[in-house]
This record gives structure tokens, sequence and C-alpha cells, in this order.
């Protein structure tokens, strides 16, 4: 809305310039998936190789003639870059081709926009839309020349760039104060889970890595999961019950993407405090990508953005069925690390289950107390949170339980009137049950 541009359509003519040694044919195929994922039409595809970005038009002088000459050819009337170009060359690129030309940001913000449903979810693509549109207020506009003053319609007045800024900068604090509120919603609602000391753990990875069908395979939720990118924007919350842990919270996030954005990073970070926050990080990988080195890299840059870099992880593994592997807990002193499953087949989610329950109860191990009769609600609420491992009543009347508790809900327990060390009697002890 801020800027004098082409007008824009669905036929494409696509740019991809390699400037380092990276797989080409994997950026192009990713390239490909994002312009699809925006239902945009790919008539050609540019490509070529520079040492660094033209200064004016991003690729060459010949590079620029042979763009006119596909776009008249096939009649496009949109180019996309596989590259985030500087507001002047978007401008400059956009005067030569009489055509409008969408950046690498632009086409991932269009198709965020699409795919946001909630409220929170389109505040915070508006957000990162703003902050974008920031950086090239002052390449939109032609006629810069000063708007009429206020009464009489006299003075200088604001020119029509300040005008816009000013509007600008007032959407985006207002955007800002909402999310801030969701921010707020989401700490009570994590601060609530820490008091039930009830586990959260977030799936978190590359782009159509698997993460929304192995999210509705654990939980039998019914989160879109299509073979494209980004088909999952809004967080999800579902419970998840572990033998031998009893529930956790299980959330699936949006997945990354190489050259992610900032103004997306920063404004879903409402969102992504779910996984910075997590007791335990299950990054999903695509076991039939060839590039998931650069892929695994990608996902731990955007998770150190985050402050997540240094949440517990553990790697699955996922499309074994597409390369032939067997499922399987892989384990690093006695610990699992990676777990090998196909979510669309359901082949290995026991072993996951299996292993994020060993990772959640690593520093829990199984506690024995006992409780007055009279304790009936703190016994409640150890069933409620899911503690509970085994219980079986004395001849004395108490009952004696081995529970499995996270530290600060261990602390809580000890603090409550009731919890006797057998033998003794009012002493608000705990022992470790027999193996611990």
């Amino acid at each position: 809305m801020f800027f004098e541009r082409p007008d824009s359509g669905q036929r494409a003519v696509l740019v991809h310039i390699r400037f380092t040694q990276l797989d080409e044919r994997e950026e192009i195929a990713e390239f490909d998936d994002l312009v699809r994922s925006a239902n945009v039409d790919r008539l050609a595809l540019l490509t070529g190789r520079r040492e660094k970005p033209h200064p004016r038009w991003f690729v060459g002088t010949g590079k620029l003639e042979e763009l006119r000459a596909l776009l008249a050819q096939h009649r496009a009337d949109l180019v996309v870059f596989d590259h985030e170009l500087s507001p002047a060359q978007q401008r400059n690129v956009e005067t030569e081709l009489k055509c409008r030309v969408v950046t690498r940001t632009e086409l991932i913000l269009y198709i965020f926009a699409e795919r946001a449903r909630t409220h929170e979810g389109q505040l915070q693509v508006e957000l990162a839309q703003l902050r974008h549109a920031e950086t090239r207020l002052v390449h939109g506009w032609t006629h810069l020349d000063r708007q009429k003053g206020g009464i009489g319609l006299k003075g200088a007045g604001e020119k029509q760039i300040e005008l816009d800024k000013r509007l600008l900068g007032e959407r985006v604090r207002t955007i800002e104060k909402r999310l801030d509120k969701v921010r707020k919603q989401r700490e009570q609602g994590r601060r609530a889970r820490e008091r039930a000391a009830v586990a959260t753990v977030a799936l978190v990875g590359y782009t159509n890595a698997g993460k929304s069908t192995l999210f509705n395979a654990l939980t039998s939720a019914r989160v879109l999961a299509e073979d494209r990118l980004f088909a999952t924007l809004d967080p999800t919350l579902r419970k998840l019950e572990l033998n031998g842990l009893g529930d956790v919270v299980l959330a699936d996030t949006v997945g990354f993407i190489r050259h992610l954005p900032h103004s997306l990073v920063e404004a879903f970070k409402a969102t992504l405090e779910e996984v910075a926050r997590a007791d335990l990080l299950v990054h999903v990988v695509d076991a039939s990508m060839n590039a998931n080195d650069e892929r695994v890299a990608q996902v731990h840059a955007v998770l150190a953005e985050i402050g997540a870099d240094r949440q517990p992880l553990l790697t699955v593994y996922n499309k074994i069925d597409l390369v032939n592997e067997a499922p399987r807990i892989e384990r690093e002193n006695g610990e699992p690390t990676e777990v090998w499953l196909s979510a669309r087949r359901g082949d290995g989610i026991d072993l996951l289950c299996e292993a994020i329950a060993e990772r959640l109860g690593a520093d829990t191990p199984p506690t024995r107390v006992r409780l007055a009769a009279s304790e009936g609600k703190t016994r409640s609420w150890l069933y409620g949170i899911g503690a509970v491992l085994d219980e079986r009543s004395s001849d004395d009347g108490c009952i004696e339980l081995i529970v499995r508790l996270k530290a600060d809900a261990l602390a809580r327990l000890t603090a409550l009137p009731g919890v006797l060390l057998p033998g003794s009697k009012g002493v608000h002890r705990i022992s470790p049950s027999p193996g611990a």
C-alpha cells in the first residue's frame, strides 16, 4: 500500500544466481517449492553465476537482457528472485523491465500471509510485512513532494514518505501491543504447566520435513499436513501420554528455511518462545534429502537466534520409507540421541515415545513416598500430572506411591503435609525407591 509499482500477476520468470559452492540443484528445487507453495506459475528459469551482485540490477546487463527476452517470449508479468535485493536494485529492475519484481523474502511473507489462520498468526505476519516495508519506503514513492498543510491549506506540510512512515510506525506499535498481550497469555499458560510439572516437547525442523505428520501420528490430531512448504504456520499444542512419565505437552511449530527473513523470526518470537522454553526439542530431519547437513545447520542457526540452542535435543530422521532404513534408536553413552522412523506409515512411533520418555525422565529417577490416608488431595494432584508409576496400600492405612517428578514438583511435594517416610510420622521427607 506504500508503493507505486507495476501490477503483479501469477505468470512468472524465476531468477537464481549462484554465489556459493552449495549444491545448486537443491537450492533450485527448494526455490521451485516456494514458488509452487505461493500458487505462482513457473514459466521459465534464468540461472547464472557471479562473484557478487551487480550494484545496480543485482544481475549483470547481459542477464537483464535475457530476462527481458524471457518475459516477452512467455508473456510473463512477474519476476521472482531467489535472493534478497536491495530496495534500489528492486526498483531499478522494475523500472527497466516494466513488471513487478518479487524477492525471496517477499515470496515467503506472501506464503505466510496466505497460511495464517489464527488472529495471532495474522498479526505476526502483518508485523513482519510492515517491518520489511519500512526498509523500502524511501524507494517506493516517486512523488515525494510535500503535501498541503493543515488549517487553511497553507504551509509546507508533510512529505508523503514522512506521512507513510508515521502511519506505518503507528500500525507497528499497535500490533506489537496486541502481540505483547498474546505473549503474556502464553507465559501464564507456561507457568501453569510448570506448576503442574507438565513437561513441554517442541517439534522443530526444516520446512516440509514431516513435523505435522509426526505430530498427528503422536497425538491423533488433525493438523494440516501437506507436501508443500510452510503447510503449518500457526502453533498447535496437544497432550501426549508417555508410559512411565505421564502427560506431556507436544508443540508443533512453524518450519525453518534457508535465509529465513529476520523480520519473520522477530515477528514470530511470541510463538517461538514455546521452542526456547521447551524441556526437550525434537529436531525432525527429512532422511530422504541429500542436503541435510546444510538444512540441519540452518535449523541450528535459527535456534541460536531465538535462544534455544542450549535446549536438550533429540534428532528424528523421518521418511525412512523412502530410503529403505529400519526403525531404530541410536544412543550415545546409553542416552537416546537419534530415532529413525516413518511418520506417514507409523513405523517407529513407539520408539520415539520411548526415547522422549527416557530423555525427559533421565534426571528424574522414580521416588517412593508415603501419604497419610487423609491426603487424598495430594494423591489426586500426583495422578493429575501423570507422576504415579505404582500404588499400594499399607497395613496402617497409608498410601505408598512410586512417582517420577521433575525437581520443582519434587520440591513442592516435600513441602506438603502428610508426606511421610516409611516407619516415621509427620516427617516431610521422601526416600528414593529401590533401584532408582
